[in-house]
């Protein structure tokens, strides 16, 4: 069967026609978000409707499409409840899609549909139950459930960048202080390597800042931390600190049996998993640490997870 899958970003997205795990044909396009959330809907609908149509034009008739979108997503509706990166509220993305493409339409959290594409065709296609943590520009999670994403009660679940890890600490966007995502997300490690305070290696923060560097790449950070430049070390300390504390709270609370990571961070390799794995493990007395294991689907998680759902919309 053929089927349409998208992976919308903040600034961009990609699509695909699929048949079975065969991908036939791909596009990246933006999403014209400087245009505003109406013009973000047009943009997926009508990047939809061109690959329904170059799927015919190709002799594949798809039988169904599936869209992965940023923010809060209602996945039992079909609902983009909101989204801070592209400004739009409660828009009934399923409903338009289908009405335009005229085949059934699946519409999932971006997160989420990455944890189905790892849990079908990735790291967690031999397990149940995993936690599914991409850690980019930001930080969030998907908890699987016997191959399926647990979405909670009103859609929040996989917030994990968002849980308070040092109590009073740094303002994050959201209105809190001291969340995961302002100490471990790979934007976080860039901004506070390139703007640190003294207290960034340990001095006041009463003192003055120091003089500001030219935005250094989260890897890059990661490298000067190795060849002992005290401010990356401490940056990239704070950063492993931080994840290991949230994935132990995690761990005691859900038990995975597996925790995949994903994101441009994993990138970094050994040099992440391996202090990681030891601090996790210092921080589970009781029990073992779950194995944490590279996504294996890279940037294609999401698109993968969008034809997983696309399938299920028909089955």
């Amino acid at each position: 069967m053929t089927v349409i899958a998208l992976d919308v970003g903040g600034t961009s997205m990609k699509g695909a026609i699929l048949s079975g795990d065969a991908v036939l044909e791909t596009e990246r396009r933006p999403t014209g978000r400087e245009r505003g959330p109406a013009a973000v809907v047009g943009s997926i609908l009508d990047f939809a409707a061109d690959l329904k149509s170059r799927a015919l034009h190709r002799g594949e008739t798809p039988v169904a499409a599936g869209i992965a979108l940023p923010g809060v997503v209602d996945d039992a509706t079909g609902t983009a409840v909101r989204s801070a990166n592209i400004g739009w509220e409660n828009v009934p993305i399923r409903t338009l899609a289908a009405e335009r493409l005229g085949i059934p339409v699946a519409i999932a959290h971006d997160v989420r549909t990455g944890g189905v594409g790892e849990a079908v065709q990735g790291a967690g296609r031999d397990v149940g139950d995993f936690l599914f943590l991409p850690i980019g520009t930001g930080i969030a999670a998907a908890l699987m459930l016997n191959g399926a994403p647990y979405p909670g009660a009103t859609s929040w679940s996989g917030e994990i960048g968002h849980i308070v890890v040092r109590p009073g600490g740094e303002s994050c966007p959201c209105g809190a202080r001291g969340c995961l995502e302002t100490y471990a997300s790979a934007a976080a490690i860039s901004r506070r390597y390139s703007t640190p305070t003294r207290s960034s290696i340990g001095i006041w923060e009463t003192e003055p800042p120091l003089p500001p560097e030219p935005p250094v790449p989260a890897e890059e950070v990661i490298e000067r931390a190795e060849t002992g430049d005290p401010i990356a070390a401490r940056v990239w300390t704070e950063a492993l600190d931080t994840l290991a504390d949230a994935l132990a709270t995690a761990t005691m609370l859900l038990d995975p049996s597996l925790i995949v990571i994903g994101g441009g961070l994993a990138e970094a390799g050994d040099r992440l998993f391996t202090p990681l794995t030891t601090r996790l493990a210092d921080r589970l007395p009781l029990r073992p640490a779950p194995p944490l294991v590279p996504a294996q689907l890279g940037p294609e998680a999401a698109m993968r997870g969008a034809a997983v759902l696309a399938h299920q919309a028909i089955t």
